[in-house]
């Protein structure tokens, strides 16, 4: 049996190839009983779209890309599973680049890909996202992006952003309501400014309840496990060690969590823990992890129907969308330990 063809769509469903034609690509302005009748005859011709003729025929070929340089499998994950939420009900496909965003070709790099792979629309990562260079070039290109978590030139392009420093604050402030005072921090990786602002909500913390910032109890992670390890080793060497660690982001505290066991140190009772991002490694450890719920899969979804929004030709006005984090209290922090009473004798 022949391949039914869009001309047979056409001629079942009573309307201009043309019409097919938009109904396939989900363009707008198609009545929804045109676009209802067309649909029943492709389902009835049971009718593939040649994907080679669709691309040609709209100068597109209906892929887009997702640029990333962030280490951390769960977080990329995320927000693959969230732009693919999104797009592949449009039609649209997507290419995954993993970026070294230190590589001195990367401008050219990404230029390339989207030449040879005929790129439709981008959407960038921390730390991409604060790329000037990369930004710039897309620009000079005239391609669509959206970016996520940018901290530098926000007035360039669309993008979307979570409330990093307020979200931060509130952790630090629930940990100082369960009696902590020494309060470890980790910072996250210093390429990725988007996380910087977790230290600053830290700080903000620590001053608006009078509790001095000791510079001995900050270290400098790279949001790997492994920096988690490192930086955990230190803190909990300092005389007198922290009762509570907060980390940028969970893959660290899982780090801190594996130290604490190592050493013998009993979570939450001797030491709270506090990651950042719930990714689904704050539901394996044990105790389960105490985190702020970052909205990844909800960022992503909105920057790809922002993406799509612009290839459709609509106008996306700025500022951004906001998508507020939320805090997940569960076992790996509790009130902070009380100070053992020295007995004298008579």
């Amino acid at each position: 049996m022949a391949k039914a063809t869009i001309d047979d769509v056409a001629e079942l469903a009573g309307v201009s190839i043309k019409t097919v034609s938009r109904v396939v690509n989900k363009e707008p302005n198609v009545r929804p009983e045109t676009r209802d009748k067309v649909l029943t005859a492709i389902a009835e011709l049971d009718y593939r779209p040649n994907l080679s003729a669709r691309s040609l025929a709209g100068n597109r070929s209906y892929v887009l890309g997702l640029l990333y340089g962030n280490p951390s499998a769960n977080y990329v994950i995320d927000i693959q599973e969230g732009v693919l939420s999104i797009c592949r009900p449009q039609g649209y496909d997507l290419l995954i680049h993993p970026c070294n965003h230190r590589d001195e070709n990367l401008t050219k790099e990404i230029i390339d890909m989207i030449h040879q792979k005929r790129i439709d629309g981008l959407i960038l990562t921390p730390p991409l996202s604060d790329n000037i260079n990369v930004v710039n070039a897309l620009r000079n290109i005239n391609i669509p992006f959206v970016r996520v978590a940018p901290t530098r030139n926000k007035d360039v392009s669309p993008y979307v952003e979570t409330n990093d420093e307020e979200a931060s604050y509130d952790m630090t402030c629930q940990l100082i309501a369960m009696g902590h005072k020494r309060i470890g921090f980790i910072c996250g990786h210093p390429d990725h400014l988007a996380v910087s602002h977790r230290y600053e909500g830290y700080k903000a913390a620590l001053i608006e309840n009078n509790i001095p910032l000791s510079e001995e109890l900050v270290e400098q992670g790279f949001n790997s496990f492994e920096s988690g390890e490192a930086c955990a080793h230190n803190l909990l060497q300092r005389k007198p060690r922290p009762t509570a660690i907060f980390a940028a982001n969970d893959d660290m505290a899982a780090g801190v969590m594996m130290v604490a066991h190592q050493s013998g140190i009993k979570i939450p009772e001797e030491l709270s823990v506090a990651g950042f991002d719930d990714t689904p490694v704050a539901h394996q450890l044990w105790p389960s992890l105490s985190t702020i719920r970052q909205p990844i899969q909800q960022m992503a979804k909105k920057a790809t129907d922002l993406l799509l929004k612009q290839l459709r030709g609509k106008d996306v006005q700025l500022p951004a969308s906001m998508l507020s984090s939320s805090l997940i209290i569960r076992d790996s922090t509790g009130p902070a330990p009380k100070k053992k009473s020295v007995i004298g004798s008579n």
